[in-house]
């Protein structure tokens, strides 16, 4: 995969086409989790998350790409968007409404509970990220990517011990401000 991203940013159009082949179904399941995770999934289809995140890492010409972990980093950061995108504008429709609790480990373990508190979640998460850059980007790599704790320390180029100190430590923090809330 590493040598099709390659092969792709040096202009290769045949290597996207493989590459289509190669990321499109991990891409679906990172979408379906998601989806399984949002209450109200019938305004916007795991296929349609799939294809608009998709349509934006190819449009991405400027990046650089590394590997196939900083691959799934950005389609995850794109998931992210697009579904707080997505909850922010039912909630416009809405007015208000109660925030529920996040679970994260529920949620890295794929829940079958909704989690109707997506906004919640990216504004706590984003506050989060001005303290805790690294910390925060663990908790979208794990919660938004479905990576795992190896998977996101190759992203991150640290340690998986890193990976899961900094997961905890996110957990505890973001646990704390969604019971605010």
């Amino acid at each position: 995969m590493t040598r099709l991203l390659h092969a792709w940013t040096g202009g290769d159009e045949s290597a996207l086409a493989e590459l289509t082949e190669h990321v499109y179904a991990q891409l679906h399941r990172m979408a379906h989790r998601q989806m399984r995770n949002e209450r109200c999934a019938d305004t916007l289809q795991t296929t349609a998350l799939v294809n608009e995140a998709y349509l934006r890492l190819v449009d991405a010409a400027t990046v650089q790409w590394r590997d196939r972990a900083q691959f799934f980093a950005l389609a995850a950061q794109l998931m992210r968007r697009i579904l707080v995108d997505a909850a922010r504008t039912r909630a416009a429709h809405k007015r208000g409404g109660n925030i529920a609790f996040a679970d994260l480990d529920a949620a890295a373990a794929i829940s079958d509970q909704p989690e109707p508190s997506m906004v919640a979640l990216d504004d706590a998460l984003s506050a989060f990220a001005r303290i805790a850059p690294r910390q925060a980007k663990v908790v979208e790599l794990r919660y938004f990517g479905g990576l795992t704790e190896d998977e996101v320390a190759a992203a991150l180029d640290t340690s998986p011990r890193t990976v899961r100190r900094d997961w905890d430590l996110a957990k505890a923090w973001l646990t704390r401000e969604l019971g605010q809330a």
